[in-house]
């Protein structure tokens, strides 16, 4: 079994960081028709997911994002291909809001 293992920093507290990982979750389920069970916690939340072939779990804190997944043998040999995908999605969700036009010419 291959292993995955990613985890970003980020500054946003709890709060925001619950929100960003109830997206990811959603988006799990509908692009990968992953089962994703989110668990809330004091201090953390832990999203465990899986499917056919891949069996993980996210988990947040006020501080870090960080998954764990183990992929199938056939899921294996798309280890970086899906590791990547991963990283993509969820840079993209903890990305900071684009300025809007008008605020970058008023700059």
């Amino acid at each position: 079994m291959a292993e995955l293992s990613i985890v970003r920093e980020h500054a946003l507290g709890l709060a925001k960081a619950r929100k960003i990982a109830f997206q990811w979750a959603e988006q799990a389920e509908q692009e990968f028709a992953m089962q994703c069970n989110y668990v809330q916690g004091k201090h953390e939340d832990e999203i465990d997911f899986v499917r056919s072939g891949v069996k993980g779990r996210l988990t947040v804190t006020e501080t870090h994002f960080t998954l764990h997944a183990q992929l199938g043998f056939l899921l294996g040999a798309l280890k970086g291909t899906i590791e990547a995908e991963i990283v993509k999605n969820l840079d993209a969700l903890l990305a900071p809001p684009e300025r809007t036009r008008e605020n970058k010419k008023t700059r």
